[in-house]
C-alpha cells in the first residue's frame, strides 16, 4: 500500500486535537459506527481495535448465544487469515476446513454443503482479496438448516453479491481497517449486524463484558437490580476483554469514509487493467470479477512449476515489486505450525486448489494512486518469465 493517508486525514486529526477532546472511546467512535452502518447498509456496527478482534468477538458472541453445545463445529476455508481460525479454536469450537475455488479464492460451496451436519453451528466465510464468496444455494441452505453465517469482509470493502454489499448477508460480518486495506484507521476493525442481541453482546464483550456498555438501558436496569451487591458501573456480565478503539482512529475513519467509494472505483479499474495485461498462457485470469473490489492483484501461476516460481520471485525481487506468496494469509492454514496440535493426519490431496495457491499464488499491492504505466510495467516484468 502507498499513500493511504492524505493531507485531509492529518488535518482532521489536528483540528480534532485543537478542541482538547477526550481521546478514549467517545462520541467520534459512535459517529463512525453510525456512518459506517449507513454506508454498509446494516442496523448496527461496533468499532474495535483490529479486524482480528472483530473476528474473535464475533465468534465469542456465538459461543454466548449457543444453547446447544453439541453444535460445536464451524466450517472455515483453508485459505484465510489466521485470526479467523484462532477465533474458532479459542472459543472452544472445532474448525472444519474446506477447499477453495480458484476463480474467487473463497470456499468451495459444494465442499461446504457436503460437510454440513447436525453439529454445524456456523459457516465463517472469507471474501478473499475483494471477491464475493457467496452463492444463492449456500444462503438458502443455511436459512433452511438454521446455521449462522459470519462474513469476513476484511479484504473486500464495497464488493457485492447481486448488487448488495458483502457484509449485509450474514448474522455477523467483520471488517479490518489495517493500513493496506480499502479504508484505514491505522489499526482497527468493525463488527456489523442487524440483530440487536448480537450488537449488545459485542458492545459488552469489547469492553471487559461490562453491563454498562449496553445500549438497552431498560435491560441494564434489570441487571443492576439483580446484582444489588455490586457497583452499578462495574457489573462484569460476560468474560470480556478490552478490544476498544479510540477517538483518533474514529476521526481517521470518518474522514476516509468520505472518499471510500471514489477510491474503490480506482481499485476496480486498476484490477481490470492488470488482468487485461497479464499473460493468460502463464497466469490464471478466469476470476469472477462481477461486483468485485480488490485491494490487491492476485497472481497465480497456471503450472505447478517450482522452477517458474523461483524465476518469478527472483524477477520481482530484482525489480523491487513487493509481493506476498500464498495470497490471503500466506496460503494453506492447515500447513501452519499453530494448527498441528489441533489437527492430525491431514490429507492435503483433499485441498488441491488451496495447495496450488499456497505454492504458486501471490498478491501484489493495488492502491488508488497506482498509475496505469506502473501496472503495465509490472505486467511486462512478470510476463517475461
Amino acid at each position: 500500500m502507498h499513500n493511504n493517508f492524505e493531507n485531509s486525514d492529518f488535518k482532521s486529526l489536528i483540528n480534532f486535537l485543537k478542541t482538547k477532546p477526550i481521546l478514549t472511546q467517545n462520541k467520534k467512535v459512535e459517529l463512525f459506527e453510525n456512518n459506517w452502518s449507513k454506508w454498509l447498509g446494516v442496523k448496527y456496527s461496533v468499532f474495535v481495535n483490529s479486524g482480528s478482534s472483530a473476528n474473535f468477538l464475533s465468534i465469542a458472541s456465538l459461543a454466548t448465544l449457543n444453547k446447544n453445545k453439541s453444535r460445536n463445529e464451524i466450517i472455515v476455508p483453508a485459505l484465510t487469515w489466521v485470526s479467523d481460525i484462532v477465533s474458532v479454536i479459542k472459543n472452544n469450537f472445532k474448525p472444519i476446513f474446506v477447499d477453495i475455488n480458484l476463480n474467487n479464492l473463497s470456499m468451495n460451496i459444494e465442499d461446504v454443503l457436503k460437510k454440513i451436519n447436525s453439529k454445524t453451528l456456523a459457516i465463517f466465510i472469507t471474501h478473499a482479496q475483494g471477491f464475493n464468496g457467496l452463492s444463492e444455494e449456500l444462503l438458502q441452505t443455511i436459512k433452511k438448516k438454521n446455521i449462522y453465517l459470519i462474513e469476513d469482509v476484511c479484504e473486500s470493502h464495497g464488493a457485492k453479491f447481486k448488487g448488495k454489499k458483502l457484509g449485509t448477508f450474514g448474522d455477523i460480518s467483520n471488517f479490518s481497517f489495517y493500513y493496506a486495506h480499502h479504508l484505514s484507521t491505522i489499526e482497527g476493525g468493525m463488527i456489523c449486524t442487524n440483530q440487536k442481541k448480537i450488537y449488545e453482546l459485542a458492545r459488552m464483550l469489547r469492553a471487559h463484558g461490562m453491563a454498562r456498555e449496553m445500549k438497552d438501558r431498560n435491560y441494564e436496569q434489570k441487571i443492576i437490580s439483580k446484582h444489588k451487591q455490586l457497583s452499578p458501573k462495574f457489573i462484569f456480565l460476560y468474560e470480556g476483554f478490552n478490544m476498544r478503539s479510540n477517538e483518533l482512529s474514529a476521526v481517521l475513519g470518518l474522514n476516509q469514509l468520505k472518499r471510500l467509494d471514489k477510491n474503490n472505483k480506482k481499485r476496480i479499474s486498476n484490477f481490470n487493467y492488470f488482468l487485461q495485461n497479464l499473460d493468460s498462457e502463464k497466469f490464471y485470469r478466469d476470476f469472477l470479477t462481477k461486483d468485485n473490489c480488490n485491494y490487491a492483484f492476485p497472481l497465480i501461476l497456471k503450472k505447478n512449476s517450482f522452477k517458474a516460481r523461483d524465476n518469478l520471485e527472483k524477477k520481482m525481487f530484482f525489480h523491487k515489486i513487493e509481493f506476498r506468496r500464498g495470497n490471503a494469509g500466506g496460503g494453506n492454514q492447515l500447513r501452519q505450525p499453530y494448527l498441528q496440535k489441533y489437527i492430525k493426519n491431514i490429507n492435503f490431496k483433499k485441498f488441491p486448489n488451496v495447495e496450488h495457491v499456497h505454492n504458486f499464488g501471490y498478491y501484489i499491492g493495488n492502491y488508488p494512486s497506482l498509475s496505469k504505466s506502473k501496472i503495465l510495467k509490472i505486467c511486462k516484468i512478470i510476463n517475461s518469465i
